[in-house]
């Protein structure tokens, strides 16, 4: 359900499994489904909770969930949180801690050679070297990286892992290049249903037509925010929906319709009860400080 874009059934099934999760009746689970079902339960939850609106009760969840993989001190259980929480950590865009966490992976996997993590962290390498400056070294090892988990048949997460490329080709000036791979990415999810990233990857997709051709497609751009905005709201997503509206109600700062831009800010800022020290909630005050 989480990976359908579902988040709010998702989180139904996830507080089921968690009031019938005992450690103490089944104590080797781990062994048997590969990881802990309790440190699977509190990862998605942590998520799923991020991306319908709560970053504060998604960041206590997160750390109970990292806790617990440690406690049971089983590898491929804190491997496989650890992945998911660095990924939970690029979502509220917090680099340092996601940093952190994948360094921690890396030296697990080498550790107890954990060869399908070692093969995956080769995107996460290279993104961190187009991040540093080397671009073309840093590119190629991602596009490695997708060719790995490609070639093990591993098709989950691909809309994800393209749209974190593409973002940094926006980064380094290439939007042309970074607006392929969302295509790509778009269609990917269309043959597969994975939905999740959806409000994402049209965010992206909107930020980078407007670094295009001298930043002409506007409209454009436009079209894709309220796509995104149109996706967030279907899957409850406030989180998205807040990230998408702030680039929206730039646009139209920068186009004189104030007051617009205002109103649907000011609309979904105000839903938020948690949060407000996180990125996306400072830079949504500031904007809505400035419009009004």
């Amino acid at each position: 359900m989480f990976h359908a874009g579902e988040f709010a059934s998702s989180q139904e099934y996830l507080q089921q499994a968690l009031a019938v999760y005992d450690p103490e009746q089944y104590p080797n689970l781990a062994f048997v489904y590969e990881q802990d079902p309790g440190v699977s339960i509190l990862v998605w939850k942590a998520s799923n909770l991020w991306c319908l609106g709560y970053p504060d009760q998604s960041l206590h969840w997160s750390q109970e969930a990292l806790a617990l993989a440690r406690k049971l001190r089983h590898p491929f259980t804190t491997a496989f949180a650890l992945t998911q929480l660095g990924r939970l950590h690029v979502f509220r865009r917090e680099s340092q801690s996601s940093r952190e966490l994948f360094e921690a992976l890396m030296r697990l996997a080498d550790e107890e050679e954990l060869g399908w993590h070692t093969a995956a962290l080769s995107l996460v390498k290279g993104f961190w070297m187009v991040d540093a400056g080397q671009v073309e070294e840093g590119f190629a090892l991602a596009s490695q990286g997708r060719a790995n988990m490609a070639s093990r048949g591993f098709e989950l997460l691909r809309p994800y892992h393209l749209a974190r490329t593409a973002e940094r080709h926006g980064n380094v000036g290439q939007a042309e290049q970074g607006l392929k791979l969302l295509d790509e990415a778009l269609a990917c999810l269309e043959r597969t249903g994975e939905r999740s990233y959806e409000a994402e990857i049209y965010w992206l997709k909107g930020e980078l037509l407007q670094k295009a051709e001298g930043g002409r497609q506007q409209a454009e751009a436009e079209a894709c925010f309220r796509r995104a905005i149109g996706v967030a709201r279907r899957q409850q997503a406030k989180s998205w929906e807040l990230r998408v509206v702030v680039s929206l109600s730039r646009l139209w700062q920068r186009q004189g319709k104030r007051e617009e831009a205002r109103k649907i800010l000011a609309d979904i800022y105000g839903w938020f009860t948690e949060g407000f020290d996180t990125p996306d909630l400072r830079e949504g005050r500031a904007l809505l400080e400035e419009l009004t």
